[in-house]
């Protein structure tokens, strides 16, 4: 485990944490006044290898070497010119900082950290961190690499868990959910829509997709899977017979025949890993966040809603039928984007185009 404290002063700014993977919907900006809840798991931490927030560069200032020495190999409308490896973790796991008011950004209902850090020791009055809980976009803390230090501390330092514990044990993620809005002259209300997480880890694989589709039609699973992404591939790429094939791969799961190309495999929480198969090495490993993947090959066969009265545990209540969203389900474009523009095969013209087509707001139905 690690405490991070100040770089100008050594004083603590928070609890002891464990680090962990970056959420894929750490960048997700969702809906338009949503009340997202905590990105972090509390008592953790993860290392951001993008940078956030202003100021910034827009793409015609931007050397094509510069870019792809940052990772980005298409254009994009522009980028934050900030330092990389801020660590992001929990805002009720912070110690010892106070707020920079001011520095509020472009919200509306609470910080966004558009003007860089807005959070300061309170010690030494050292710029740490940037503290982000605006509507529609997840609340996090995210501490400046260049302000603050890791530093180890002793205690139980727990071993990431193996692929068997995670496919037995790990937590499926819903893909839909009720999400609140900010309280209006109304009050606040709950809307069931597609959950944000499946939104954006739909966006991150849809970019491998089609990476992985190499310009050819391709075929996912039916059922949720096929809810998922069949819709996008279909509108993206060439009409015709399929002539790739995607499966679901992954721990606990049969081995995928040698003649697929495609695998939709779970991501290590802890580590970041990517699983990968025995066999089939030749395959291209499409990466989905374990609580997707794990409702994808095990879903439930509903998702239980507050009910008033008591009801037998074992009863399946109908009446009323659990509320579901009213719309297809759509990829979380800006994830899409940023995954698509870091891959170097987005360099191929036909690529090229979906991304031009994407950003001049083309298939808006999709996304």
């Amino acid at each position: 485990m690690f405490v991070f404290v100040c770089a100008g002063c050594g004083a603590e700014l928070t609890t002891p944490l464990s680090q962990v993977s970056l959420p894929v919907h750490a960048r997700q900006r969702f809906g338009n006044g949503a009340q997202l809840p905590v990105l972090m798991e509390s008592g953790t931490f993860a290392v951001d290898p993008d940078p956030w927030g202003g100021p910034w560069r827009m793409w015609d200032e931007i050397d094509p070497g510069e870019a792809e020495a940052r990772g980005i190999y298409a254009p994009v409308y522009a980028l934050p010119d900030t330092t990389t490896g801020a660590s992001v973790i929990a805002p009720g796991d912070v110690r010892g900082t106070r707020l920079i008011p001011e520095k509020r950004g472009g919200a509306c209902c609470g910080l966004d950290g558009a003007d860089g850090p807005n959070m300061t020791c309170e010690a030494c009055d050292l710029p740490v961190a940037t503290r982000v809980d605006d509507c529609s976009l997840w609340q996090a803390v995210r501490l400046s690499s260049d302000a603050v230090r890791r530093l180890p501390v002793d205690g139980v330092h727990a071993t990431p868990l193996s692929w068997a514990e995670l496919a037995e044990k790990g937590e499926r993620t819903p893909p839909f959910e009720p999400i609140a809005s900010w309280g209006g002259r109304l009050g606040s209300s709950h809307y069931w829509l597609w959950s944000p997480q499946w939104e954006a880890a739909a966006g991150q694989a849809l970019a491998h997709l089609l990476v992985a589709s190499q310009g050819q039609p391709v075929k996912v699973p039916d059922g949720l899977t096929a809810d998922v992404f069949q819709r996008a591939l279909d509108a993206l790429l060439p009409a015709g017979p399929p002539k790739r094939r995607a499966v679901l791969a992954g721990p606990g799961q049969p081995s995928p025949d040698d003649g697929v190309g495609i695998l939709l495999v779970p991501v290590h929480p802890q580590t970041g890993q990517t699983w990968t198969p025995a066999t089939t090495a030749s395959a291209y490993l499409v990466p989905l966040p374990l609580g997707v993947w794990l409702w994808l090959v095990s879903p439930e066969a509903y998702v239980p809603v507050p009910a008033s009265g008591r009801i037998p545990q074992d009863v399946l209540r109908d009446d009323p039928l659990p509320l579901l969203p009213h719309y297809l389900f759509r990829t979380d474009r800006e994830t899409f984007q940023h995954t698509l523009v870091r891959l170097p095969a987005v360099r191929r013209p036909w690529l090229r185009t979906i991304l031009e087509n994407l950003t001049q707001g083309t298939s808006a139905d999709l996304f």
